[in-house]
């Protein structure tokens, strides 16, 4: 009898027990949530949350297996819980979020909040893929493969997958490297996969996202410079690119039917030997030529840029015409940004083709011009050049404007910081500024508190900035009282910024509930 009583006490806790849960894996990553107080405070505090409202307990026994591995790749980016509407603890919880699962034939909902309201409900496919790529990115698009009419391409995921398929493929294969973002890509896709089911026993064509930094080796193997990139390969061997990149379907099944490398192309003249009446600078004498030239509107421009090739012809004319006035209102220039990088760096061109106005050697400001008219138009009467912008620091705003020698005295001050290391040019940095901004004014009369910004690009800063190991820009991180504490890495918005300080303080406050309990 006395060894019966342990196996009497196990069996009481199987019948117990829900059968599914002794064999399911469910990650303490998930968090179930029954009160409609801790949700809110939930989305309160986190702007990426996935819930998962079930029947039942059995109801949500694949959906948790399945979630419980995605939690664990999104740990930091996501949060996923479960909410048990059959429990009666929670159904209240269930009908004040309008969730319904009175139909017999839907057992679960799987609903995504972000910065603290309701955004989608998730209609995807439900596999592991699927749903981590949402929550990294909940606005962006489905995977390719989610497409049921790209079920005959062949869908690689790793650098392994990879070269599987080419150790074992045996038929002509055709593999396009692409990015998620590309609208090129894009717009290739449906006849790559239409493709590839008219071809299927005959040849195999696959897609891989090689975007991500993992994949450099591949793209540096295959010499991937740009998307999508398409490779030709015989028996696992690599023959050459396909490059008819404004394909059909029928262009490719015909193509593959006898596959040619691509024809050698005859290189581009660069302009700047084409001759012409524009003045080409580089970095070398770009300052002396303004000096010496009271009026000038200079294009910063690429070779590649088809927005620059368009407008050049107009711009030649333009320049032609000013050169043959007797009374000159002045010239025209070009600049090749992409091998003049210290005037392209220097006059924060991050797009093509960008104009700027040189008046005795100062810089302003060009509203958009794109003919020989408009051209013509703004060198005979320039308007009134406006008062250059403030920079950030010059602005009256909340935020603390820090430099290298009073940045860890300042941030001891203060209990919680964000700081955000920028630079001028950076487009990010320009997007995020009234953002954070707004968060500093928000804040402005708690004296704890601080957002504070470190321009990167200031000589006295760039120690700083490396001590910090800022990589790139913007960064954001927290500190408490001057001690780095963790990276900002979520929404740069007011919203994303004021949630988290408010959870930071409020943080606070349950500390100091704790302590007064004790007492």
């Amino acid at each position: 009898m006395a060894r019966a009583g342990p196996a009497w006490l196990l069996l009481a806790i199987w019948v117990v027990l829900p059968s599914w849960l002794s064999s399911a894996k469910v990650s303490s990553l998930i968090e179930r949530i029954s009160d409609p107080k801790d949700l809110k405070k939930l989305l309160r505090t986190r702007n990426n949350v996935l819930v998962l409202y079930s029947k039942s307990e059995a109801a949500a026994e694949n959906h948790l297996r399945l979630l419980s591995t995605v939690a664990q790749v999104v740990k930091g980016q996501g949060t996923i819980c479960w909410v048990d509407c059959g429990d009666a603890e929670s159904r209240k919880l269930c009908k004040k979020m309008k969730v319904d699962l009175s139909p017999k034939d839907k057992k679960v909902e799987l609903f995504h909040y972000q910065d603290g309201a309701f955004h989608t409900e998730y209609n995807r496919a439900v596999t592991f893929k699927s749903i981590v790529a949402f929550l990294k990115d909940p606005k962006g698009p489905p995977l390719w493969e989610e497409d049921p009419g790209a079920k005959d391409v062949v869908h690689l995921d790793s650098e392994k997958d990879f070269r599987r398929l080419l150790k074992k493929e045996e038929k002509p294969l055709l593999i396009m490297f692409y990015a998620p973002w590309c609208s090129m890509c894009k717009r290739m896709m449906p006849h790559f996969q239409k493709a590839a089911t008219q071809l299927r026993g005959h040849a195999v064509l696959a897609g891989m996202n090689v975007y991500s930094s993992e994949f450099e080796n591949i793209k540096e193997e295959y010499s991937v410079r740009g998307f999508p990139t398409i490779c030709y390969f015989e028996k696992g061997r690599f023959l050459f690119q396909y490059d008819n990149y404004g394909s059909t379907a029928e262009d490719i099944v015909e193509w593959l039917k006898n596959p040619q490398p691509p024809q050698p192309q005859v290189p581009e003249t660069p302009w700047a030997d084409e001759g012409g009446s524009v003045y080409h600078l580089t970095d070398e004498d770009f300052d002396q030529f303004v000096k010496e030239h009271s009026s000038v509107l200079v294009m910063f421009h690429a070779p590649w840029c088809g927005h620059c090739k368009k407008m050049k012809p107009e711009f030649e004319k333009a320049a032609e015409a000013l050169h043959g006035e007797a009374d000159s209102s002045g010239v025209l220039a070009a600049v090749d940004a992409t091998v003049n990088k210290a005037l392209a760096e220097r006059f924060h061109i991050s797009e093509f083709p960008t104009l700027k106005y040189f008046k005795n050697g100062e810089k302003y400001a060009v509203p958009v011009l794109r003919t020989k008219k408009k051209f013509l138009e703004w060198m005979q009467n320039p308007e009134a050049p406006p008062p250059p912008e403030p920079t950030w620091e010059e602005q009256q705003t909340s935020v603390l404007h820090l430099v290298g020698d009073n940045f860890r005295e300042t941030l001891k001050k203060k209990k919680h910081t964000l700081v955000m290391f920028y630079a001028p040019w950076c487009p990010h940095c320009k997007k995020v500024i009234p953002h954070f901004t707004a968060t500093a004014d928000a804040f402005k009369d708690d004296r704890k508190i601080a957002c504070a910004a470190v321009d990167c690009v200031k000589d006295k800063n760039q120690d700083l900035c490396q001590q910090e190991a800022v990589k790139g820009y913007p960064t954001f991180h927290y500190y408490h009282y001057g001690k780095f504490a963790e990276k900002y890495d979520s929404d740069r918005t007011e919203l994303g910024f004021t949630n988290y300080i408010r959870a930071l303080r409020e943080g606070d406050h349950e500390r100091l509930g704790k302590k007064k309990e004790e007492l």
